[in-house]
């Protein structure tokens, strides 16, 4: 069966098109301009795009009846109008994902996705910025037989900012 999205736009242009593209995507799609429409929706949505500004509604006001009417289903705020106490609000509200439009199909599905938008996880072959200046420091240090001043006037660097990086233990990654 083809995922399902429902489209909560007041623009019946972009609606339509939405509609159209989403097809093409052999997704089952649905457009409905106001909130009112809700009862014509012909099966229960796995994803919905709602319009922030509505013709007489926020969006942010209709996410917690869409939840409740549709609680598996995942909602992506799509606006012209992006702010950030919206978006913070959006996602309080339920909503899975927060887009400023124009956005293209393609990144419409990605907002919902599972996946984080930041990988809070780090490639363990990528290096942080401490942990290459660490291991600069300790490289020159060695070279200057721990000698601080010398590596300090080498790095050109503060004998005492020098030892106060030294102090602090070696960073991960």
């Amino acid at each position: 069966m083809n995922p399902s999205m429902l489209v909560i736009d007041d623009d019946p242009h972009f609606g339509q098109v939405m509609v159209r593209s989403l097809e093409r995507q052999n997704y089952s799609a649905q457009w409905i301009a106001s909130p009112n429409e809700l009862a014509h929706t012909q099966q229960a949505p796995d994803f919905i795009s709602l319009d922030l500004r509505l013709e007489h509604v926020s969006g942010l006001d209709i996410i917690g009846k869409l939840l409740e009417r549709w609680p598996s289903a995942r909602i992506v705020i799509l606006t012209g109008y992006a702010s950030i106490p919206t978006a913070v609000e959006a996602i309080k509200r339920g909503a899975h994902n927060y887009l400023h439009k124009p956005a293209t199909l393609q990144e419409l599905l990605r907002a919902f996705d599972d996946t984080p938008a930041l990988d809070t996880e780090q490639d363990e072959s990528v290096m942080s910025v401490d942990r290459i200046e660490w291991e600069h420091i300790q490289r020159i240090l060695n070279e200057f037989e721990g000698n601080i001043s010398a590596t300090a006037r080498a790095l050109n660097m503060h004998r005492r900012t020098l030892q106060r990086k030294l102090q602090k233990h070696a960073p991960r990654n």
